[in-house]
């Protein structure tokens, strides 16, 4: 037999190549998944600082009855503009005032020393505080002050007026130092006609306008907490204490909105929003903004405004926020701006509010649909004002020109938005951190340290 020749051996890999080529094969995978999770990453930290915008329900907490958009409203309301936002909901509206452009001066109120909160205006007095801790009730038929008062303290809010008594809120030792939490702020009340001391409750600084409702003086302080004060003696009623400093103040949530008794709302400087119970300070619910990647929440300066069955209210993060009155439940959010310091404008199922990168905006209180925007001369810091058919804000020249995101460079300055064209129909040199306040007879046109009296022509 002949030898049988076999069929030639198929070549071998060199030792170890086998292994080799695995190793490129799990290289190659583990390449892909680090890429696949770098995206999913990417994308989630993309999505947590640039959060998707909300629109609302308009059926859901949304109440439409002109006696629910206005609260607290009293005869002396109609002729006055007595506490912050005009009203304890913090409208800014007074339907009843009709003055418009332009105006005759009358007269010329120098603070000496700067005003960031607007005054309150009742029964035929101006009052107002400044930075310096001067106080003034000032007359308003000629700008001459009727009395004042040397506090000492820094003043940076609203007094509120009620009853005949005047209550003001003062922070730390001028200059007032930021890291000052403990001590050295105080709630005063004086008869508003004379400036007789009533009483005074030393607290932490207080930033906040005072609330005035039912025999309650509501506050916040930079220790956290939110206090109810009595009226007539100043004892403190209840504490309640939140998650950060406060220094925005609270507003009214009638029981109607509120879901069968009163609260009051006030946001902190943890991005946290607060309803209260107003007759034992019991926390009814909390809600918060959108929280960052690598930054957190950003602060609620603003001041909250009640209307239709909701809570209005922009963040220093630059959106702006609707919340059920009644439950704390987000129905909106919608991204404003750079930066939204101011408080919000309600009226005729309308939000305006102003935005650091210099914009008037006009959301639906619905849905939060952008209605129209308008731009703004530069940054607007103070609450809006709405008065027959003219939206008035402030341009304050440096605003926002220290933060991380950009803040329109403009003049200071005055002026007024037509609500039906979108224009910028009157303006005024002298202004700041807010517009005006009003009353039956006049305008009160409020500058950095100056006020002027003004009539319509």
């Amino acid at each position: 037999m002949g030898r049988v020749s076999l069929p030639p051996r198929s070549p071998q890999p060199p030792s170890g190549g086998r292994s080799q080529r695995g190793l490129r094969r799990l290289l190659v995978i583990a390449i892909a998944v680090v890429v696949v999770l770098v995206g999913a990453g990417g994308w989630w930290a993309w999505g947590q600082r640039n959060p998707p915008e909300i629109s609302g329900n308009p059926t859901e907490e949304f109440i439409t009855t002109a006696a629910a958009t206005t609260t607290t409203a009293t005869p002396e309301l109609a002729q006055s503009w007595p506490t912050y936002g005009y009203d304890n909901a913090r409208t800014r509206w007074n339907p009843d005032l009709r003055h418009r452009p332009p105006f005759t001066p009358e007269w010329r109120f120098g603070a000496r020393g700067l005003l960031e909160f607007p005054p309150a205006v009742a029964d035929g007095l101006l009052y107002v505080g400044q930075i310096r801790g001067r106080f003034f009730a000032v007359n308003t038929e000629n700008g001459v002050p009727a009395w004042r008062k040397d506090i000492g303290h820094c003043s940076a809010a609203t007094p509120a007026v009620a009853d005949g008594i005047v209550y003001a809120s003062f922070l730390a030792e001028y200059p007032c130092p930021k890291g000052e939490f403990g001590s050295g702020g105080y709630v005063f009340a004086w008869d508003a006609k004379t400036g007789e001391r009533r009483w005074v409750v030393e607290l932490p600084p207080v930033e906040s306008s005072p609330l005035v409702q039912d025999g309650t003086v509501y506050v916040g302080a930079w220790d956290k907490k939110v206090y109810a004060l009595d009226a007539a003696t100043g004892a403190i009623k209840w504490t309640t204490e939140t998650d950060a400093q406060i220094v925005s103040s609270a507003s009214w949530i009638d029981a109607a909105s509120a879901g069968g008794s009163p609260a009051i709302v006030i946001g902190t400087n943890g991005g946290s929003l607060y309803a209260l119970d107003a007759a034992t300070g019991a926390i009814r619910w909390k809600a918060q903004s959108n929280e960052r990647l690598g930054s957190g929440r950003e602060y609620f300066y603003a001041t909250p405004t009640v209307a239709y069955g909701r809570v209005f209210i922009g963040n220093t993060d630059g959106w702006m926020y609707a919340y059920g009155a009644q439950t704390g439940k987000l129905i909106w959010a919608k991204q404003a701006g750079t930066y939204v310091y101011t408080g919000a404008v309600a009226a005729g199922q309308v939000i305006y509010i102003g935005t650091y990168d210099g914009n008037i905006i006009a959301f639906d209180a619905a849905t939060g649909n952008r209605l129209w925007t308008t731009e703004a001369p530069g940054a607007v810091h103070g609450a809006p004002v709405l008065m027959n058919g003219l939206l008035y804000f402030s341009t304050c020249s440096r605003c926002g020109q220290n933060g991380v995101r950009g803040a329109k460079l403009g003049p200071d300055g005055i002026y007024a938005i037509d609500i039906e064209t979108h224009r910028i129909v009157w303006s005024d040199r002298e202004g700041k951190y807010s517009p005006l306040v009003a009353d039956e007879k006049r305008v009160y046109l409020i500058g950095a340290g100056s006020i002027r009296g003004v009539t319509p022509r």
